[in-house]
């Protein structure tokens, strides 16, 4: 049996960032948050905790922080019919997998309002869509927005929508590479943006119009950065429509082949035993997603 107090030290310390704040959280001594810590290592048999600044936990501390989360849910129910079991009186946490161009565009106003009404902090865990779920596999998460259907054993998946995204570049990039016209066997042949190793869409897109294999690209592993770096004419990239509506109608980006965007299906995976509070959460994104994506059909 885990000593919950021990577990709570962890989650103490790296919800609060050092040692310190969590010995002022929990009502203890910093040496008290220390000795659990190293109790809970000893039992482990391993460190849970990189001592850096701020702390961060290990991949075992990880997967105890995932329990943490889990049981407080559970507990938060009980709490509904026994008040008194809530001596804290501290937030829920909820740690989510979330890709980027979602935490850019539609996300934020999505959950603000629920965080809000059921005294709700989130720790967002930023990963590619296409990756997302090893995070759940690793028992790392409570749930995810990726591009995966088939859930992990323990969990449940629902379909959120797609995000559109479009091929665009800025005039300039336009005019430099494609004075006679955007033709789609080009494209291969002109710097293009990537978000990161494990970012395939521009692949996916590629290969939609017949053109395989490799092609000259940047990476840039930040939503934001992306769409400056495509309106100063580096690279052509798949930009969500959601994320560039100004962009487009100021002209400072343009899309290359209209008509032909690619979409993205989004799904919510999260653990069946999350308790009410992640079942309000499934039901909240489920009632309100599709004011911001798209429907999903499989091609």
């Amino acid at each position: 049996m885990f000593d919950y107090k021990l577990l709570s030290a962890l989650a103490a310390v790296i919800e609060q960032a050092g040692f310190e704040r969590a010995a002022q959280v929990l009502g203890l001594s910093q040496s008290a948050i220390s000795q659990r810590i190293k109790l809970l290592e000893a039992r482990v048999g391993q460190p849970v905790l990189v001592r850096a600044t701020p702390p961060a936990p290990t991949e075992i501390g990880r997967r105890l922080l995932n329990h943490v989360q889990q049981v407080r849910l559970l507990e938060r129910d009980l709490q509904s019919l026994v008040p008194t079991l809530d001596e804290e009186g501290l937030p829920e946490r909820l740690r989510i997998a979330l890709n980027a161009d979602s935490l850019a565009t539609w996300w934020a106003q999505a959950v603000g309002d629920f965080c809000a009404e059921q005294h709700l902090l989130l720790d967002l865990v930023v990963e590619d869509q296409t990756v997302g779920l090893k995070r759940m596999r690793a028992g790392e998460v409570a749930a995810c927005v990726c591009a995966s259907e088939r859930p992990v054993a323990g969990a449940r998946s629902l379909l959120l929508g797609a995000m559109r995204y479009r091929a665009l570049a800025s005039p300039a990039f336009i005019a430099r590479h494609f004075p006679l016209g955007v033709r789609a066997e080009q494209l291969a042949r002109t710097p293009a943006l990537v978000f990161g190793p494990d970012d395939f869409l521009q692949h996916r897109y590629l290969a939609s119009l017949g053109v395989n294999g490799g092609f000259e690209h940047h990476l840039c592993p930040s939503s934001e950065g992306f769409i400056r770096l495509t309106e100063a004419g580096l690279g052509w990239g798949l930009v969500p429509e959601l994320q560039v509506r100004e962009q487009l109608q100021r002209g400072s980006l343009v899309e290359l082949l209209p008509d032909k965007p690619i979409d993205v299906p989004l799904y919510w995976h999260h653990w069946r035993n999350g308790g009410q509070l992640l079942g309000l959460l499934t039901e909240h994104l489920a009632r309100l997603s599709a004011q911001w994506l798209v429907p999903w059909e499989q091609p």
